[in-house]
């Protein structure tokens, strides 16, 4: 080896290694896994129960969010529960799919592979925004996995939505993504995060400095990875794609097939899934009860965790004492 071939030597068409994303949050009493399954893989964070023996739940978030939206609700579940969250492919700590699928169906597709890999069905079954349509199709086509389904503003669809959910449905438009991308380049995370609060909060003002602080990071740190905005874009276009199915593939047309008894609950501050939606969705799934916030928005779970484990405790409760027979 000459001096001109020393190993820290980098010709000029060698990229240099892409730096590794920093680590995601884990809030005290939670754990994070991967899960390797053919084509997919998925992190998972587990809240275990606070004895052995207690039902599985599984929690399913968002567009543009991840297991962590539902660390405020899964501690004050877990003396009823053994809690997991899963990261969606291509978001929080799990990686784009193979495939590439970031359809409603080829997320739910992941859901019931988590499941059916860990032996953990039937779950009480959660799900807000896009994670509520996912929701929604597992119980409808696996209602053996399905114990209870709790469903927080799902994005079931809508004839005329809101104007400030305009903003969202645009990222499904081929190259509006990488256009806001670039256009969005010198926002800090910070002026992103505050956005995305006043978007999904009733009230953004009951975020806490530290709260506000760990958002911030987990921006920056998803800010950094390759697919983010594909991601987004990808994810965006599979719920447009999913409001614009007919037939026994509609979300209205499977809501009306669950058969586990389901919570709904909906923000009346929502801005992006409208709150007079909640009457119909009531109508749909055929063992309902509705829990209307009118002060909430998008994110009710992270916005009022206690409220909404208070309902969700009646719901599983309800559902144990029938399955026991008591």
């Amino acid at each position: 080896m000459s001096s001109t071939e020393l190993p820290e030597t980098r010709t000029a068409d060698t990229a240099p290694p892409a730096p590794r994303p920093r680590a995601v949050r884990v809030a005290d009493g939670e754990e994070l896994r991967s899960v390797a399954l053919p084509g997919l893989t998925l992190t998972v964070r587990s809240r275990p129960g606070d004895r052995s023996g207690l039902p599985p739940a599984l929690y399913v978030h968002g567009l543009g969010g991840s297991s962590q939206n539902w660390s405020a609700l899964m501690p004050l579940l877990a003396d009823l529960v053994d809690g997991e969250a899963v990261d969606l492919p291509g978001f929080g700590d799990s990686p784009p799919p193979d495939d590439g699928n970031y359809s409603v169906t080829g997320h739910a597709r992941a859901v019931i592979r988590l499941l059916d890999a860990a032996g953990r069905g039937p779950v009480h079954l959660f799900g807000n925004s896009m994670g509520g349509a996912v929701a929604t199709r597992v119980a409808a086509v696996r209602p053996d996995l399905v114990r209870t389904l709790t469903l927080v503003s799902p994005a079931l669809p809508e004839l005329r939505a809101q104007r400030t959910a305009w903003p969202t449905a645009l990222l499904a438009v081929p190259g509006v993504a990488g256009l806001f991308a670039r256009l969005s380049r010198d926002w800090t995370a910070e002026q992103r995060v505050r956005g995305v609060l006043s978007l999904c909060y009733g009230d953004p003002g009951r975020v806490t400095e530290e709260g506000l602080r760990h958002a911030v990071e987990e921006m920056e740190r998803r800010l950094e990875l390759p697919y983010f905005w594909d991601a987004m874009a990808r994810s965006s276009r599979g719920i447009v794609d999913a409001y614009t199915l007919g037939g026994q593939h509609g979300l209205w047309r499977q809501a009306e097939r669950v058969l586990a008894p389901t919570l709904l609950i909906y923000g009346g501050r929502d801005r992006l899934v409208s709150y007079r939606m909640a009457r119909r969705a009531a109508a749909a799934f055929r063992s309902s009860r509705l829990l209307s916030l009118p002060d909430a928005g998008h994110v009710a779970m992270m916005e009022y965790p206690e409220t909404v484990a208070a309902a969700a405790r009646d719901l599983i409760a309800d559902h144990d004492a029938r399955h026991d027979g008591s």
